[in-house]
């Protein structure tokens, strides 16, 4: 029981993580209709900016976390401004390949700034650990668990009672009615944009401050995440928070039995874990555990 609730444990921090990202993707796609592939290099990019802050500038750790996700969502809304309006009522074929060209481009200039060392992000929990139990709980993922719990909290906070966060429902349900209302859905696109880069940039931050510390291929944890999406629904910022919890587990779970279960399938196969359990879901329901079931009349 022991060793099942430890690895439960470790399932809950890596799935806060993939949470994040997802929620990231769920926030872009509920107010554009698209898919953001570039996700995976603002992830990125946030944690190299996040220890800019916290090692270059020798800032507190803390207050690198706050400059690293607004550095990320400026990032993000610059993006939107600057590239994505301009592609406002084109086909989303179309600017599902300009977040990839995005992606392409994120990933040579971190590494051109960068390098490609690998990097320790200071931070206040190192590898110090707290026992409760007979459990033994690692501060760093204690403070994943806790951060990702606020994020969330604050943003269905921000979306469900804020005039900004009502414009951004207004505008997915239905854009046409928000601009005969008056509510600019470019802004709205923009805010979106700043959200997910932020989303990413503190799920990298918390991932690189881990005794795995820094290196260019971080990106890859939006892979990952990417089931979490598709499983919870992607039009559902709660089914992105559920499936990313729901990937966590599973992946944590299978890595910790997997030389008692699955030895005979050789190693890492918590790596593909994900994507079965993405696969059985949307078999059971192709729109995911909490997303929208599209209804067509002919």
């Amino acid at each position: 029981m022991i060793t099942f609730l430890q690895n439960c444990f470790a399932g809950l921090a890596l799935g806060s993580t993939y949470a994040l990202v997802a929620l990231g993707f769920v926030v872009i796609y509920k107010s554009t209709g698209v898919i953001n592939f570039a996700q995976g290099g603002l992830l990125a990019l946030g944690a190299y900016l996040g220890y800019t802050f916290a090692d270059t500038l020798a800032l507190a750790f803390g207050l690198a976390v706050v400059l690293g996700c607004a550095a990320a969502a400026l990032v993000g809304a610059g993006f939107e401004r600057i590239v994505l309006r301009r592609m406002v009522g084109q086909p989303p074929f179309a600017v599902i390949m300009i977040t990839i060209g995005l992606l392409f481009v994120l990933e040579p200039l971190i590494t051109a700034v960068w390098g490609f060392e690998h990097r320790q992000v200071p931070n206040p929990w190192n590898i110090r650990t707290v026992e409760a139990g007979g459990l033994v709980f690692g501060v760093r993922d204690l403070w994943t668990i806790g951060l990702t719990a606020a994020a969330v909290v604050a943003f269905f906070l921000f979306f469900r009672f804020s005039s900004l966060g009502l414009a951004m429902r207004v505008t997915a349900f239905d854009p046409e009615a928000a601009l005969a209302q008056g509510i600019s859905a470019r802004r709205v696109y923009a805010i979106s944009w700043a959200i997910a880069a932020a989303l990413a940039a503190l799920a990298g931050i918390t991932m690189a401050a881990g005794p795995g510390g820094l290196s260019p291929s971080i990106g890859f944890i939006a892979l990952a995440a990417f089931p979490a999406m598709i499983l919870g629904g992607l039009d559902s910022p709660a089914g992105a928070v559920l499936g990313g919890l729901i990937i966590g587990l599973a992946e944590a779970l299978t890595r910790g039995y997997q030389d008692e279960l699955f030895s005979w399938a050789g190693d890492n196969v918590s790596v593909i874990v994900p994507y079965l359990l993405m696969i059985v879901i949307l078999l059971i329901r192709p729109y995911g555990l909490l997303g929208t079931k599209e209804v067509r009349r002919i």
